[in-house]
């Protein structure tokens, strides 16, 4: 059977740290917890399920805080567990299945995490794969007679564990500081962070925050360097910033060379938001229905889902025409969320 440690980085987590330990601390051979300046009872509920507590100053860099974590592990594998996680019974079970069977070839194994939807969070199902559990030390080994390589592609396991998802309050905000943090220092947002940037500001972001986020994103979309995928993604966040500070010139700008390239839903929708605003409700019509029914989503699913249709209910009950309202109505109602998602291996 392997061993696992369980490596947590936490701050001013008291209210949940306890709910989270008590789901795991069967499961696994050690726990290792990372602290990264707790002004709370945190340590001391803590010490009630290890002696390995390590302090660590907050740098802005929860890579770095991880990494330290990992440097203090000593088993077999690594399950990286937040304070705003637990595991139910029927789940305890299959993780403890999964550790008597683990076949040693395995170096990552992705769990279901659920419950996304709920608190806002950057992800657009409420069930998706996340990488939970790696090997701590892994070997590189030499393939194919002739021509030979190291493999480099992890051996990657998708199990049936769910993990529950339990925050007691949003952290965009959290997230939009650091975004900024990184971004005053003048480092560069890899592609991913351009992506979890605008997400997250489509998923959880109100307007003061696209106000805010938009004069970034003004640089952003200067990086020559930037992919045509990343490109549409600082697209998508100018044009609602475009509308918010209603700047027509830019709107057009930016929405133009969204449409002339790979059009998304969320700049279709912020289009028809525009029409709307200005009791333009056949213009709006068109918009809305393309962010529906013609483009795909970017950034929040809900982009080609029900709010659009919503909007196009909106829109025919403000011109009169009671038949498509009530449809459009019913088409937003029986809308849903598909019930998982998948991560895409690069």
């Amino acid at each position: 059977m392997i061993t696992i440690t369980a490596c947590m980085i936490v701050k001013n987590e008291e209210a949940i740290l306890a709910r989270c330990l008590d789901s795991i601390q069967k499961l696994v051979d050690e726990i290792v917890i990372v602290d990264t300046g707790s002004t709370d009872r945190t340590k001391d509920i803590a010490k009630r399920y290890t002696t390995k507590i390590y302090d660590f100053p907050w740098i802005n860099d929860f890579a770095a805080a991880r990494n330290f974590s990992f440097s203090k592990a000593t088993m077999d594998y690594i399950y990286v567990a937040d304070a705003d996680e637990e595991i139910d019974e029927e789940n305890q079970q299959k993780f403890l299945y999964l550790k008597e069977a683990m076949l040693p070839e395995i170096e990552i194994v992705q769990m279901y995490y659920t419950n996304q939807l709920q608190y806002g969070t950057t992800y657009n199902y409420d069930k998706e794969y996340r990488p939970k559990l790696y090997k701590r030390l892994r070997e590189f080994t030499w393939q194919d007679p002739i021509h030979e390589t190291v493999n480099i592609e992890p051996v990657i396991y998708d199990s049936d564990i769910e993990i529950m998802h339990k925050p007691v309050t949003s952290h965009a905000k959290r997230d939009f500081h650091n975004f900024y943090h990184v971004l005053e220092k003048g480092d560069r947002l890899s592609s991913k962070l351009v992506h979890m940037f605008a997400k997250e500001l489509f998923i959880a972001g109100n307007e003061e925050d696209f106000l805010e986020a938009g004069q970034y994103f003004l640089e952003l979309q200067k990086d020559t360097s930037r992919t045509a995928e990343e490109i549409g993604y600082i697209q998508c966040v100018l044009t609602k910033y475009a509308r918010l500070q209603e700047d027509l010139s830019l709107l057009m700008k930016v929405t133009l060379k969204n449409i002339a390239s790979k059009a998304s839903s969320e700049v279709c929708y912020e289009l028809g938001e525009y029409y709307y605003r200005k009791e333009e409700f056949e213009e709006a019509l068109i918009w809305y229905y393309n962010a529906a029914y013609e483009t795909e989503c970017q950034l929040n699913i809900h982009y080609a889902g029900d709010y659009p249709l919503h909007r196009l209910a909106d829109c025919y009950q403000a011109m009169g025409n009671e038949e498509q309202r009530i449809a459009y109505k019913e088409l937003a109602a029986a809308w849903k969320v598909p019930d998982e998602g998948m991560i895409e291996r690069s």
